[in-house]
């Protein structure tokens, strides 16, 4: 979808190669900037999957020699994508305006996680300080329990790496119909905060809280997970009455008064423990076993190699493993396109010699 679209990565961490494996994964020509010799994050491997199907040149960028192959990249290019805090790449003398100097129609996708301006622009955070401090971790957990979410989904990925690759693809659009380039801002905090959109629709008609557990997404007996007898868990999230009729059916508490009021917020925390002793009774797989091919909106949690082993796994081929290794698809997918593989993982510097050939043979 993407073939020669050409995209500049400038080694960093989490959100910004995840938005550049997503872009690599649609076809662009992905060029990872690698610093020499450089040292991965604790728990990161030297060869990871975010740098699948990209090419790997080796350059320090604060060589001058190696800063000019940079902007000579850049003048191939439609865009550059990086994940340092506000003023790092100007220090390097490589920031948006020797770029755009270079290349006036580039797009300069920035991510950061407080954004290039405001008061928080120059703290240190992560993952989970971001989505705290836009409002999405209040929702993360029922009244009682401290909040938390799952590590890296809500904001490094969802309000930071999909809005940076969007916001890039949207530059893009523009510099081809008007020859001029832009600067996206892609800080996660603003990302997680509008994510929240969905919810503050919700709010609009009177289902969300500030008070937890008594929205609706957030503390209904019918929305939220259930530890099985065997230590296992189950998902429930019948929101809608008729999918809520059959998941009492199942449960046998059809005909149980103390049900019928779905939408009683006053008795939420009773009826939840009533179910909390119901699914503590038999392991995971009965209640799997028991809602199998109903609209009862039960689904077992699964870990990740769980669900490599699904059904749906199977016949849509979410999860795949290469080398030991376990990686998700590309998504979205499109129609017509072949089935995918699990494209290589380049080693650092593997096409540096092939990349500045290349910019010879422009000169």
């Amino acid at each position: 979808m993407l073939d020669g679209l050409r995209i500049i990565e400038i080694e960093g961490l989490g959100p910004c190669p995840f938005a550049g494996m997503m872009l690599a994964d649609m076809g662009a020509d992905v060029i990872v900037v690698h610093r020499p010799g450089g040292n991965p994050a604790p728990g990161m491997p030297h060869a990871p999957i975010l740098d699948r199907g990209k090419r790997s040149i080796e350059l320090d960028l604060k060589n001058a020699d190696d800063s000019a192959i940079l902007l000579d990249l850049v003048g191939t290019a439609e865009a550059l994508i990086e994940g340092f805090r506000p003023g790092v790449m100007e220090r390097l003398g490589l920031g948006p305006a020797e770029c755009h100097a270079v290349n006036p129609a580039l797009v300069f996708g920035r991510m950061t996680g407080w954004g290039q301006s405001g008061p928080l622009a120059q703290r240190a955070g992560h993952d989970m300080n971001y989505i705290a401090t836009a409002g999405a971790l209040w929702y993360g957990s029922l009244p009682g329990q401290t909040p938390m979410a799952p590590p890296t989904l809500v904001g490094d990925i969802g309000g930071g790496a999909m809005y940076l690759a969007l916001g890039v693809l949207a530059g893009i659009l523009n510099a081809r119909a008007t020859g001029q380039g832009t600067v996206v801002d892609a800080a996660i905090h603003d990302g997680t905060a509008s994510m929240m959109n969905l919810l503050m629709t919700l709010g609009q008609g009177g289902g969300l809280s500030e008070a937890r557990g008594q929205s609706l997404l957030d503390g209904p007996h019918w929305s939220r997970t259930y530890r099985t007898a065997d230590d296992g868990y189950v998902s429930v999230q019948c929101l809608e009455p008729k999918f809520y009729g059959i998941f009492l059916d199942r449960m046998g508490l059809a005909k149980d008064p103390d049900f019928a009021a779905q939408f009683d917020r006053a008795r939420w925390p009773e009826l939840g423990r009533r179910l909390e002793s119901l699914f503590a009774s038999q392991p995971r797989a009965h209640w799997t076993a028991l809602f199998e091919g109903t609209d009862a909106c039960v689904a077992p949690v699964l870990t990740p190699r769980e669900s490599m082993r699904h059904p749906i796994n199977t016949a849509r081929r979410t999860w795949h493993e290469a080398d030991g290794v376990m990686q998700a698809a590309p998504a979205p997918r499109f129609s017509g396109a072949s089935e995918w593989t699990p494209p290589p993982v380049p080693e650092r510097g593997a096409h540096t010699r092939s990349i500045l050939e290349e910019l010879r043979a422009r000169r």
